[in-house]
């Protein structure tokens, strides 16, 4: 029996820079109350959402991340021609092939570097981050370019009261790439399919082109089911993530959820007990819910204002449509 040789990768990954781009117009919630019967205070009550961003025509899927990506190139010090992989998370590329991520591995320059597009909602981040780091120490990759990116704005039903304020458009992207000691954690993640009607697309892609309805699809959710399950379930997961990186509350510095919703971050960080002295990013107030862009655009952020700094040891959890999630402990680049 043949025996294969046994992989060169590195002996851990780790996060080498990190790279955002937000669209340059900017919506307040007096916009969206043009269409909703509700309110300023309400909304801000509700969500934390005072902003978020909305991309134009030629800010594409495409080239928001292009933006991002060439930041987080960058920030690590390394060249397109290094990545030997690019992961792009994403539910709002509506052109179902090829993957986007070839098209931006190409106008980034890199040397034919293995790309492919994921979908895992607003744990996308988490999923491609896992995905990256095993790529780095089975040695099929020296660099991998992960990126989070969603317009959302083009899957918004601007008429239902219970989502219209939530989604904004934008990328992260991270650069991942060796290292000699552990710096991204174990990841735990999983889904939970029998919930999978409380984040829904609201109808197929074929009834539109049918015409069996005349509205385009959108995305839609059962809010208080969805902030149930987020607060109580979603804790749990972020606390077995912190000891499967044996780490306690006591010595985390950051703590980047998924920007859903600023009660459900407040929820979990109550639940977790987590010290004064962590960073918590809340970065939805003005971003809104970027889904898998949110965590890299939060933790972008966070470094850019000094809130965060190199070396910070950093909790990230993403979960929504599906339901899935993802958490791990990271260290910051």
């Amino acid at each position: 029996m043949a025996k294969l040789k046994p992989s060169k990768g590195a002996p851990y990954a780790r996060i080498l820079g990190v790279g955002g781009y937000r669209p340059t117009r900017v919506v307040p919630n007096e916009v969206i109350l043009e269409t909703i019967d509700s309110s300023d205070e309400w909304i801000r009550s509700r969500s934390g959402i005072e902003t978020r961003h909305w991309a134009n025509d030629e800010e594409t899927v495409a080239a928001m991340s292009i933006e991002a990506s060439g930041k987080a190139i960058a920030d690590a010090g390394i060249s397109a021609q290094q990545i030997g992989g690019v992961i792009v998370s994403t539910v709002s590329h509506f052109k179902q092939t090829p993957a986007v991520a070839t098209e931006i591995a190409d106008k980034l320059g890199t040397n034919k570097a293995a790309a492919f597009d994921i979908s895992a909602g607003c744990a996308g981040f988490g999923y491609a981050l896992t995905l990256a780091k095993g790529m780095i120490v089975e040695g099929s990759a020296e660099y991998v370019l992960v990126i989070g990116v969603e317009r959302l704005s083009d899957l918004t039903d601007l008429e239902d009261r219970a989502t219209a304020f939530l989604f904004g458009d934008g990328a992260g992207a991270v650069i991942v790439g060796p290292s000699q000691e552990p710096a991204i954690g174990p990841t735990v993640w999983g889904s939970e399919g029998d919930k999978s009607e409380t984040i829904k697309q609201t109808v197929p892609w074929t009834d539109y082109r049918t015409g069996e309805v005349d509205k385009f699809p959108a995305i839609t959710q059962e809010g208080q089911a969805v902030f149930r399950w987020a607060v109580f379930e979603m804790a749990k997961v972020a606390q077995q993530a912190l000891d499967a990186a044996g780490i306690t509350p006591d010595e985390l510095d950051v703590f980047i959820p998924h920007q859903a919703n600023e009660r459900i971050i407040d929820s979990m960080v109550k639940t977790l007990k987590l010290p004064e002295h962590v960073t918590v990013a809340r970065d939805v107030r003005t971003t809104g819910n970027t889904s898998a862009a949110s965590i890299p655009l939060a933790m972008e952020r966070l470094l850019a204002t000094g809130e965060a700094k190199s070396g910070d040891t950093a909790l990230v959890i993403g979960f929504g449509a599906g339901l899935v999630y993802a958490a791990t402990v990271v260290t910051l680049p």
